[in-house]
């Protein structure tokens, strides 16, 4: 008979399936006792696939639709006739776990017998959630998790935060400056405490501060609707640890980059952030063409890389045209593109574990040993560098 035990390297007891059952269907104990019988009437310690089917086919445990539902495709999918127990854990606690995946993955077909699209009556919230689900993942099982286990709580607030925060200090500075327009042309826009300045480069929150200041309007513009329009969907799927992480290390690439690249440049604007989160997500959607089931794709990705390449072709003439003697050199557009190497390197691997855990990812530590390796030499250059080389650095703001 097909079985599976509930956990191998555990004495199998009624009192540990007791214990068990109250842990992962939090049912009451006269319940968890008639449940025991009815799967185990022998006390075996093991309990028939085709018992458990018929349990929760019946919806006789209180669950929540997905849950219902990936457990009824992890027990279908058991090819071998074994669960493991820890399986059955991290799926009740909604933990990111690569080995659910892989247990589900021949039970996929049963998940998608009603697709996200079907449900009709919903609020205004939920339809915003599976808009973001079509918008962000692949694959139906994803969608249809992310959908039913979706809460407002944490709210997508780190990508809100950091754009209110940029639109402040830019409308601080354009009332100081009276000027809206290419900030930087002004020299006392310069001497912002914020700006990262190569004169001031020991002044280390000049590395991360840099993204509170834009050039002006049109970068401000172009990177705050990137943020909402991208950044708070990815923010809402993948969590608010994820995507600052991945945000804030294209910032931080970008500063240390201009500083070994373009020795003499100043930086400023969060487009290394930014382009590290559209080039995640770009990369994320044409590496699952298939699955995507966004509306135009084809016809957005064009339009994003469009734009994308059009930020970058204005940052590059603004570095080397016109020149401004006044003003010393214009900020450097290398940010950009370290920001976009980031994002297909780090962010890629983040958008595509979605329910998988980070750490137990032999790709992740290579990525963040890549990542060190690169903050070691940049410091270490940005400390001896510049005066092995004798670089002529323009004279401080």
């Amino acid at each position: 008979m097909c079985i599976f035990p509930w956990e191998a390297c555990v004495k199998k007891t009624i009192d540990h399936r007791f214990f068990l059952l109250n842990r992962l269907f939090k049912i009451s104990i006269s319940s968890t006792i008639k449940t025991i019988k009815s799967l185990d009437p022998d006390n075996t310690g093991f309990i028939a696939v085709e018992n458990f089917s018929s349990l929760v086919e019946h919806h006789e445990l209180q669950l929540d639709p997905s849950k219902l539902d990936m457990l009824f495709a992890l027990v279908q999918s058991n090819e071998d006739g074994q669960v493991c127990y820890q399986e059955l854990i991290e799926l009740m606690s909604s933990k990111r776990s690569s080995s659910f995946r892989r247990a589900i993955a021949n039970g996929r077909r049963t998940l998608q017998r009603e697709i996200l699209l079907d449900e009709t009556g919903l609020g205004v919230y939920k339809r915003f959630v599976r808009y973001v689900a079509y918008e962000i993942l692949p694959c139906e099982t994803d969608r249809r998790w992310y959908f039913h286990q979706n809460r407002l709580c944490p709210p997508p607030v780190f990508m809100a935060i950091i754009t209110i925060v940029q639109i402040v200090v830019f409308m601080c500075y354009g009332v100081m400056l009276n000027k809206w327009v290419l900030q930087t042309y002004q020299p006392d826009f310069m001497k912002s405490p914020l700006v990262y300045h190569p004169r001031h480069r020991h002044q280390v929150w000049r590395f991360f501060s840099y993204m509170f200041v834009h050039v002006g309007l049109e970068q401000l513009g172009f990177n705050a609707l990137l943020q909402l329009m991208i950044g708070v969907p990815l923010e809402m799927v993948h969590g608010i640890l994820r995507i600052s992480l991945l945000y804030m290390a294209g910032v931080v690439a970008g500063s240390l980059t201009v500083s070994i690249t373009d020795m003499r440049a100043p930086v400023v604007g969060g487009s290394g952030g930014v382009y590290a989160l559209c080039s995640a997500h770009l990369a994320n959607v044409v590496m699952n063409w298939a699955g995507m089931r966004c509306p135009y794709k084809l016809l957005r990705m064009i339009l994003a890389l469009v734009c994308m390449s059009s930020e970058v072709g204005r940052a590059v003439w603004l570095r080397f045209s016109p020149p401004l003697p006044s003003s010393g050199p214009q900020p450097s557009f290398m940010a950009h593109l370290s920001g976009a190497v980031v994002g297909i390197s780090m962010g890629l691997l983040i958008l595509r574990s979605y329910e998988e855990s980070l750490q137990k990812q032999c790709s992740w530590w290579v990525i963040i040993f890549s990542f060190i390796t690169f903050l070691l030499f940049a410091i270490f250059w940005n400390i001896f560098a510049y005066e092995l080389l004798g670089v002529q650095l323009p004279p401080a703001p």
